[in-house]
């Protein structure tokens, strides 16, 4: 049976669609729980560029209002509660995920998940640490192996690579046996070749496809210009998967490329893979900032900086 420890809980939510503006720290009823549900105690909570611009933030699977809502879809916490039909977990245990993007997110106390989606947190990292990963490693695995098909070898380009999604592709594509290289900023480059990287190019004062070619895949999360860019140094029959944005432009037929764009979705046995990876020592996280929930729009503020290193996470209990 549902028992919940309290019926008010703090949280970050936004009362009408907008920007950090609409952002306010407040009590929010603790969220009831739906079958096969598990209710976790937020720990930490990663938050990701342009969330708040998601049409998913505001929304329900049916495209019904959700207001007031509650951002962020990454956490690591606690089981604190599981309702009939949860299977896999148990009350007390430590546990991180990656969030549907329809329901209430993670910048709260509480938050009620699909207990399918929760995978155990990696032993070597804190909740800090491990709030970083989900939504950053599901991406990067999935772009790398499941539409990129990355292997042993292969040659991939990674831009972004000091940001949340591009620091875990480095490891794990450098893991894999790929020859790695990468886009940063001058700022960045010492980051970005600690972590695996062989090639590390600084994207402001070196254009990429003057001094690379025959790549294999390309890994991009800028789009624009970059994207455009990143066509021509592919080699016939290589991919570009593309995270930027809500599409991707096909390249010309004369090219021989192909282009894939895809929204991360939640598994519990990938993380599983990586927690293991994370465990062994092949992919340590990049905790850019860590802010306290109730400042939290300094934290979506600091998003956009310039130069940011790794993920924000926001340091929601101890």
């Amino acid at each position: 049976m549902e028992t919940l420890i309290k019926k008010y809980m703090k949280a970050i939510r936004l009362h009408a669609k907008g920007g950090v503006e609409q952002i306010v720290y407040e009590e929010a009823p603790v969220p009831g729980l739906s079958e096969g549900d598990a209710l976790v105690r937020v720990l930490a909570s990663g938050i990701t560029t342009n969330e708040l611009n998601w049409g998913p933030t505001y929304v329900d699977e049916k495209g019904n209002s959700r207001l007031p809502t509650i951002p962020g879809h990454e956490l690591c916490g606690i089981v604190e509660n599981v309702s009939p039909g949860a299977t896999g977990v148990a009350v007390g245990d430590h546990v991180y995920a990656l969030t549907s993007f329809f329901r209430n997110g993670t910048a709260a106390e509480y938050v009620a998940v699909e207990a399918r989606n929760l995978a155990p947190k990696p032993l070597t990292l804190n909740a800090v640490q491990a709030a970083t990963l989900p939504l950053a490693a599901l991406t990067a695995w999935q772009a790398l192996f499941e539409h990129g098909g990355l292997l042993p070898g292969q040659k991939v380009l990674i831009h972004g690579a000091a940001g949340g999604v591009g620091s875990i592709a480095v490891q794990i594509a450098r893991w894999r046996g790929a020859t790695v290289i990468a886009t940063t900023d001058a700022e960045s480059v010492d980051l970005v070749k600690s972590l695996g990287a062989h090639q590390v190019i600084n994207y402001k004062s070196e254009r990429f496809e003057k001094v690379i070619s025959d790549v294999d895949l390309v890994l991009d999360s800028i789009g624009g210009d970059t994207q455009d860019r990143s066509w021509q140094v592919l080699k016939r029959g290589g991919t570009l998967v593309s995270i930027a944005g809500e599409s991707i432009k096909q390249p010309p037929a004369t090219l021989g490329v192909r282009g894939i764009f895809f929204i991360v979705k939640s598994n519990r046995l990938q993380l599983m893979e990586i927690a293991l990876l994370i465990d062994r020592g092949h992919i340590r996280p990049v905790v850019g900032a860590v802010i306290p929930l109730a400042d939290a729009r300094k934290a979506f503020e600091m998003i956009f900086q310039s130069g940011k290193k790794g993920k924000i996470v926001l340091q929601v209990s101890e």
